[in-house]
């Protein structure tokens, strides 16, 4: 069988011979894919000028559910794929966090869009103030590049690697090209053959590369981002090329790197931390065969606890039975294919030479329901570096599979930079009890990483583990591991956003970005807002309300219905070397006392209050000042059903501006109302 390419809105055959893509537990020929003959340039013109207009015209409220529909309809059928997974040479469990994995990542980023507003674009961060009567101001503006993204993925994840990037540009508004490992390129086609036939993405903002893809990057421009997963080699190569150099296109770069894992010297055998930090290491250099760029490379311990490791891991690594992952009690499959255990084992000879093999054979061992010398299988090895200041190759080469290295520590100091010897590591975990070593590790080593579980009885039991990259924390590290970071929630949407400084009247930045801007013009609402439906609300909509005078009376009822008898409020006798003049009314009073003069309490569209964004007090509200308020429509996201019972309604943003009889703010906040929408 030949893999198509899904280039130019087709499905398309590959020309020539192609790479022939293997049965890890059978060596059995799968497919051949190819890129050969393919115009790439073509192929990225066709992702700007059909895909990326498509998607920058949606909001964020659209591409959000765009990926959540993109989930549900994955995960009503992901069963299909775990018997391709399986000819990876990964396990069912293996295959759940590529497969599954990959559809949660969808999952957390539609839920994001619940964080942006209704909008292609959005103003990022606080106003800035450049003018002394407020008529200048600057902001930044996020708007979707026009370009494409590019990945090129590795080939121990031919799902979660494309859908947590896939992810990520979509929800942005940037359409994709992605080029997976022309090792393990049938996985993920079958699951790009399913995602276009959905009709869920528009035209143009996904195509598939199944071949090597040399050439890929020559016609990259200044819009577009590149994102790379694999080895540092290759990454660096592709880094330097004259196309990116020249436009200073954004590469994103997530490396293999030499993770290490620390036992703490409290986490004695018979701790609870001893325990899970040998089922953590077993778990890391078993898992997908060891395959994983997040594995453990490096297991660093006490000196004297060394023999205790290796005996304990030696007694758990005893329980993998290797074999095929559709063979009952199968706990760890094959290498991706014969060529790779060959470069492990090459590794591992080399390796050898200063750190001899304590645990595991590179021939003698046995193999489940399929026959070891056409599959490429690979047992668990464990060498031990007794002189790992001295010997350091265990700090530099890696053997991309089954396979870690004990060396031992003397202090939390020499843990520390044998950790960091590794020039940069994706994540690191240290198993301890202690609060003193682990803020010592941590403020020694994130420097080097770009990750750190602290793990230990009170986390073990919900902790995500060592090698599991999660959608709203960042994935990546400095250094060897790339330098690049990838999801991290918001952050890794603002990777494919340009951020624009722009500067004007604050009606004007309010008009451009969508959100009211203090100080820009405000409308007079005609009629009270509460009494309108979301749809009528504008930006800048404003209502003024009466004003109320404040007595003392008011403070110390408010006292005694909370329970805040702070002595600003209570005691004037206290006063003396505060920053106040006489009784004080409570922040909350001032809010409280807003919001009966805003809100209009007969019912209407406003079902409920939603909740308190911001909130400052910005002057002493005393007995005797009048306040009254200015209530503003600020921003407004539309919000789905979530079933037939469900009414339509979105949330609503105001400015409470509380001013006193001089007209001056003293206290401002943003609250949020959900507001139902008219019948349709």
């Amino acid at each position: 069988m030949n893999l198509h390419n899904y280039i130019l809105g087709r499905w398309t055959p590959h020309e020539g011979a192609g790479i022939p893509q293997y049965d890890a537990v059978t060596g059995e020929v799968i497919c051949t894919a190819s890129s050969d003959g393919l115009d790439f340039a073509a192929i990225a013109d066709f992702a700007r000028q059909t895909g990326s207009p498509a998607l920058r015209r949606m909001t964020f409220q659209e591409r959000g559910r765009m990926l959540k529909a993109l989930a549900l309809h994955l995960n009503e059928i992901k069963e299909k794929y775990y018997p391709l997974s399986y000819r990876t040479g990964a396990t069912r469990a293996d295959s759940w966090i590529d497969i599954d994995g990959g559809i949660g990542t969808v999952f957390a980023y539609a839920s994001l869009r619940r964080k942006l507003p209704d909008t292609p674009w959005y103003v990022d961060g606080e106003q800035a103030k450049l003018s002394r009567e407020g008529t200048f101001i600057g902001h930044h503006l996020m708007t979707p590049k026009p370009g494409v993204a590019i990945h090129i993925n590795a080939f121990n994840f031919p799902i979660w690697g494309m859908l947590e990037k896939l992810s990520v540009n979509l929800l942005a508004g940037v359409p994709a090209i992605v080029k997976p490992s022309e090792i393990t390129s049938f996985l993920a086609e079958a699951v790009v053959r399913d995602i276009i036939a959905s009709g869920i993405l528009p035209q143009g903002a996904l195509q598939l590369i199944c071949g090597t893809g040399v050439g890929i990057l020559d016609p990259v421009g200044p819009q577009d981002v590149v994102t790379f997963t694999g080895s540092a080699e290759t990454g660096r190569m592709l880094k330097t090329l004259p196309s990116i150099i020249e436009h200073s296109t954004p590469f994103n770069m997530e490396a293999d790197s030499l993770n290490a894992a620390i036992l703490g010297a409290d986490a004695a055998p018979g701790t609870p931390e001893f325990d899970l930090f040998i089922k953590e290491v077993r778990r890391e250099m078993t898992a997908k065969a060891g395959q994983k760029c997040t594995a453990i490379r490096r297991i660093i311990v006490p000196e004297p606890m060394v023999d205790a490791v290796q005996e304990a891991l030696a007694r758990e690594l005893v329980k993998t039975a290797i074999g095929d992952p559709r063979a009952e009690g199968v706990r760890m499959g094959a290498l991706v294919n014969r060529e790779q255990a060959g470069e492990v084992r090459r590794r591992v000879e080399m390796l050898s030479a200063h750190t001899p093999i304590v645990i595991g054979d590179l021939v003698e061992f046995e193999v489940i329901g399929a026959d070891k010398n056409k599959g490429a299988f690979f047992a668990p090895i464990v060498m031990l570096n007794e002189k790992p200041f001295h010997f350091q190759d265990s700090h530099s080469v890696e053997a991309f599979g089954p396979v870690s290295t004990i060396m031992p520590y003397r202090s939390i100091e020499e843990a520390v930079e044998l950790a960091n010897m590794g020039k940069g590591s994706l994540v690191s975990t240290i198993a301890t009890f202690d609060e003193n070593t682990a803020r010592e590790y941590v403020f020694g080593t994130a420097p080097y990483h770009g990750r750190i579980l602290i793990l230990n009885r009170e986390s073990g039991k919900e902790s995500t583990g060592h090698g599991s990259p999660m959608p709203l924390l960042v994935h990546g590290g400095p250094g060897r591991a790339g330098g690049g970071e990838e999801m991290g929630g918001l952050r890794g949407i603002r990777h494919y956003l340009q951020r624009t400084a722009i500067q004007g009247h604050p009606s004007m930045i309010t008009a451009i970005g969508g959100v009211y801007q203090q100080g820009g013009r405000q409308t007079e609402a005609a009629v009270h807002p509460f009494s309108r439906h979301f749809e009528d609300l504008f930006i800048g909509e404003t209502l003024t309300t009466a004003r109320h005078t404040v007595t003392e009376a008011d403070i110390v009822n408010f006292a005694n219905l909370s329970g805040d008898h702070f002595y600003a409020h209570t005691d004037v006798t206290a006063l003396e070397g505060t920053p106040f003049e006489t009784r004080v009314a409570h922040g909350y009073w001032v809010l409280s006392k807003a919001a009966g003069l805003f809100v209009q309490a007969k019912k209407g569209p406003v079902l409920l209050n939603y909740g308190l964004e911001e909130c400052r007090f910005t002057k002493p509200v005393y007995p005797g000042m009048t306040i009254g308020v200015r209530l503003t429509v600020k921003e407004k996201t539309a919000q789905e059903k979530r079933d037939e019972t469900d009414v339509r309604k979105g949330i609503v943003k105001w400015l409470v501006d509380v001013y006193d009889e001089t007209g001056e703010t003293v206290a401002i906040a943003t609250i949020l109302t959900m507001v139902k929408m008219r019948e349709q």
